[in-house]
């Protein structure tokens, strides 16, 4: 099993699927946030929930809560209660909504990570997947600087900093579901 821990961030608006895509069914489970936590607490030995709250929970979870910015939904605000929380130097981050990244994606991307990193972050034909991949706590002050002037853009954050990009060509594996039609989908995919 992984030492470091895992992530998942599943404090977001879900705005594009127009309910709270955390708590949609998936699988044998209740919500996609029980699929991932029990997806992933098979690779890593620890694994947390960032949220806004854990009462829109109704299962037991280590969870990471971001109350201090309740109007902000980007993942700034999750990576900076995050840091705050764990007294790591480092964990692996991953959006709810990426249900079929595996063991796999997971392992070469801990491969490719190194102590000077700032992230290693996974890529595919369609760009980089910011919500999949390790941060150290060496962008901790940039996070917070981030959020302080509302700043939520993490693809100029990874590519000024000292970031490995670990290319993957199968981009089925990384299916976000943002709207409706690609919930759909990756229901037909399990």
């Amino acid at each position: 099993m992984i030492e470091i821990p895992c992530v998942i961030f599943a404090g977001g608006k879900s705005s594009r699927m127009g309910e709270d895509k955390a708590l949609l069914p998936f699988g044998n489970f209740d919500t996609l946030t029980e699929f991932q936590l029990f997806h992933l607490s098979k690779i890593f030995k620890t694994v947390y929930i960032s949220c806004k709250h854990r009462s829109k929970f109704n299962f037991n979870a280590n969870f990471i809560e971001d109350v201090s910015s309740n109007s902000i939904f980007a993942p700034t605000a999750g990576f900076v209660a995050i840091f705050k929380a764990l007294k790591c130097e480092r964990f692996f981050a991953i959006s709810v909504d990426s249900p079929f990244v595996g063991q796999e994606e997971i392992d070469a991307i801990m491969l490719k990570d190194t102590p000077l990193s700032d992230a290693t972050i996974a890529k595919t034909g369609f760009g980089i997947q910011p919500m999949c991949g390790v941060y150290h706590r060496s962008l901790e002050d940039r996070f917070i600087d981030m959020l302080e002037k509302d700043n939520h853009k993490l693809g100029l954050l990874l590519n000024s900093a000292k970031t490995n990009f670990v290319e993957f060509s199968n981009e089925a594996t990384f299916l976000n579901l943002n709207n409706p039609g690609e919930y759909q989908e990756a229901l037909k995919l399990l």
